[in-house]
């Protein structure tokens, strides 16, 4: 017997997509990893030489490295040596080169939110957000799974039903049939007796059909260690439906409908889409700003090695950069459109979580009611069998008809048929 607790388990641990949900985290820390990038210190060097007609032209050394800053400051440091008969006065230095440090600062675009910043925010919201993801994907292959098992449990559970009464069938048939030739029955009935066994047969075929189709369903959520795939074997069935009871909800999964806007996987991913639109609303916003990047180095000429021995607060370079568009519809235009991207994102969240809580609730109250429909079938199966029993009784002593002790044994099976639908589908 395959319980379904041993089956979900199976399911959890070894299934692709249970494997695939996992990757999910690696995948947003991964995102994170990228985006902090942006923040790494960056060595660079570069040499520019032209040589001609057995002269140097000129030769430009310029090594250094750059930090950059959550704050949007840029620290720099580095070396320069630049010489050559042709060399532009403003590139000059001394003879052993010249060693700047210095820092540059967006005054106005950039101060408060850069593409940077903005990237490692989204990421790090990505990366919370992979736990929803998470969440939905095995929730997905749960129910799935779930669904395939109480699908093969009816269908199981029909085959053994239909079993049962094509025997039946078979074994009043052959009675009838000698009960005809001694006399006591009239051949007719032979006729009805064997027209009821071809029904029967029938309808067994059609669930042993719809069982091995379930189960070929089931065995696809199958695997084994090393994602081997798994087969349900001819020797496993499923629970009996007189082993299996229903199950009703607590009260508190009613109330937990009040807070499942805030812990719905699916509702928890839209709203991180919309903390990452706000941070791409900030970036937007910071380009309506203008232009305007400070920039300062302290120079210093290196003696015999010693970087400050000559070092002086008049050598210095620095620089101001402005910048700014006259009429800014680039930038007003990229505010409005993510501004609306905002809005419709709100309205799908709202939309999204009507319809979720009313999923919840009309799964919920069919819960409740699968529940008193099988106690209530049981009941309906304990009658139908009662009459059955007795009609079979009053055959026996010839004082009912064989076509009525088909239409009570017809009434049980298809009652039993019911209970095992009802029971199934309370528990998916």
């Amino acid at each position: 017997v395959f319980s379904f607790d041993e089956f979900m388990s199976r399911v959890i641990e070894h299934h692709p997509l249970a494997r695939q949900a996992d990757l999910q985290k690696s995948k947003g820390e991964a995102y994170v990893l990228k985006a902090r990038g942006n923040f790494d210190p960056k060595l660079q060097s570069g040499l520019n030489q032209k040589y001609f007609d057995d002269k140097t032209y000129y030769s430009f050394l310029n090594a250094g490295l750059k930090i950059p800053t959550w704050f949007g400051i840029e620290f720099q440091g580095g070396y320069e040596q630049n010489n050559g008969q042709f060399l532009n006065p403003e590139n000059s230095n001394p003879n052993d080169g010249l060693v700047y440090a210095g820092v540059s600062l967006p005054i106005g675009k950039g101060l408060f939110m850069d593409e940077r910043r903005a990237t490692l925010k989204k990421a790090q919201l990505y990366q919370e957000s992979t736990i929803a993801q998470r969440q939905s994907l095995i929730n997905d292959l749960l129910y799935n799974a779930g669904t395939a098992y109480w699908d093969w449990f009816a269908a199981f559970n029909s085959t053994q039903i239909y079993s049962e009464a094509l025997e039946l069938a078979s074994t009043r048939f052959e009675q009838v049939k000698r009960s005809a030739s001694l006399g006591d029955r009239p051949f007719i009935d032979t006729l009805e007796a064997g027209i009821q066994v071809q029904n029967r047969m029938l309808l067994l075929q059609q669930a042993k059909l719809d069982f091995a189709n379930a189960t070929a369903l089931l065995g696809t959520f199958l695997w084994d260690e090393g994602l081997i795939p798994l087969e349900v074997g001819d020797n496993t069935v499923a629970p009996s439906m007189q082993e299996t009871s229903s199950l009703k909800p607590s009260g508190s999964y009613f109330i937990q409908l009040d807070s499942l806007s805030q812990f719905h996987p699916e509702l928890i991913q839209y709203r991180f889409k919309i903390d990452q639109l706000e941070i791409d609303q900030m970036y937007k916003r910071e380009q309506l700003k203008p232009t305007l990047n400070l920039k300062y180095n302290a120079l210093n000429e290196p003696v015999n090695g010693d970087v400050f021995s000559s070092y002086s607060v008049n050598n210095y370079d620095w620089g101001i950069e402005f910048g700014l568009p006259l009429l800014l519809r680039s930038e007003r235009g990229d505010v409005r459109l993510n501004n609306i991207k905002i809005q419709e994102s709100e309205y799908d969240l709202l939309s999204k979580q009507q319809i979720i809580t009313y999923k919840a609730r009309a799964a919920l109250n069919d819960w409740q009611m699968t529940h008193e429909q099988v106690t209530l079938y049981k009941k309906t199966v304990q009658d139908y069998s009662g009459l059955l029993a007795g009609e079979r009784s009053l055959f026996s002593n010839g004082e009912s008809s064989l076509f009525m002790v088909n239409s009570r044994e017809t009434g049980y099976i298809n009652a039993n048929i019911k209970l095992v639908e009802l029971l199934a589908k309370n528990r998916k």
